[in-house]
């Protein structure tokens, strides 16, 4: 797969190149594991393609395909539908940007959302879909909407580590612990690929997927729904406020070196020392941010 195409247009070329007929069932997790994301954009993703009918969507089982795939027809309607999702993008970010320098009211108007971001109806409702989803806007009774403000602060970011430190480290000393090697080999894969280049070329939204998928995984590793579920939560609300720290990109190089650090541990089953690397990796990253905080506060 070309992880420079949209993912709707992998997951076709995923369905081509499977032989997968009208009727197969597509899994969130196995898609998110074979396109090496998290499960969020697969969704986003699934749902494009059932608005154009490649897959439907079952009640309490999932996405199935749905009729023989046009690669080439489907290819033109997922670019045209690709020029809104750019469009989307640009704005979500404006708008973080903006809640960051205090430059957006706390409770908003769709009006004036579409009016100073140049939105249409659809792509303002897309805007909205997926901030409310993140958790960091909701809708008011009766008219509007309003941002939430412990998630759109520098604080909450470091907070937000701080949870993590308590959490993650300790998933790696569960008993039972066990990471599959293809695991390892897919997140190897994704750290070696940033070195070789894509921590210049790769957006903030998939520079945000790898971090999240590396962590996710290596906590899913422990068995503990408690440790999974807390996790998964605090990095669906944190895209918005780490966003903003990913402009300056040469700390990803050691960041990656540290991912491959903790992966070679937990290949060897050396669990103690890599729950002692993970938490130097978030505690250097946690007092990276601090400083960067102090710089960015409006």
């Amino acid at each position: 797969m070309d992880p420079g195409k949209p993912l709707s247009a992998q997951i076709i070329e995923l369905i081509q190149t499977d032989g997968l007929e009208v009727g197969s069932h597509l899994p969130a997790q196995l898609l998110a594991d074979r396109l090496r994301v998290s499960r969020t954009p697969i969704n986003d993703a699934l749902a494009l393609l059932q608005a154009h009918g490649v897959v439907e969507r079952q009640k309490n089982r999932g996405y199935f395909v749905a009729q023989p795939v046009d690669l080439a027809e489907v290819a033109e309607q997922v670019a045209r539908q690709a020029s809104d999702d750019d469009v989307v993008s640009g704005a979500y970010f404006r708008i973080a940007d903006d809640l960051f320098k205090g430059e957006l009211p706390r409770e908003v108007s769709e009006v004036l959302l579409r009016s100073r971001y140049a939105l249409t109806l659809a792509q303002l409702n897309a805007v909205l879909h997926r901030m409310a989803q993140e958790g960091w806007v909701r809708k008011k009774r009766g008219y509007g909407w309003e941002f939430q403000a412990m998630l759109t602060t520098p604080e909450s970011l470091l907070q937000s580590y701080r949870l993590r430190l308590a959490l993650e480290p300790a998933a790696l000393l569960e008993p039972g612990y066990a990471i599959d090697p293809e695991v390892i080999e897919r997140c190897r894969a994704a750290e070696h690929r940033l070195l070789e280049g894509a921590i210049e070329t790769d957006t903030p939204d998939q520079l945000h997927e790898r971090g999240v998928r590396f962590h996710e995984s290596i906590i899913e590793a422990s068995g503990n729904p408690f440790f999974i579920d807390a996790i998964r939560r605090v990095n669906r609300i944190r895209r918005l406020i780490s966003y903003r720290f990913m402009q300056d990109r040469r700390r990803y190089k050691e960041h990656c070196r540290q991912h491959l650090r903790i992966l070679d541990l937990l290949e060897a089953g050396r669990n103690d020392e890599a729950s002692a690397e993970l938490r130097r990796h978030l505690e250097r990253t946690l007092t990276n941010h601090q400083k960067i905080s102090r710089i960015l506060k409006p």
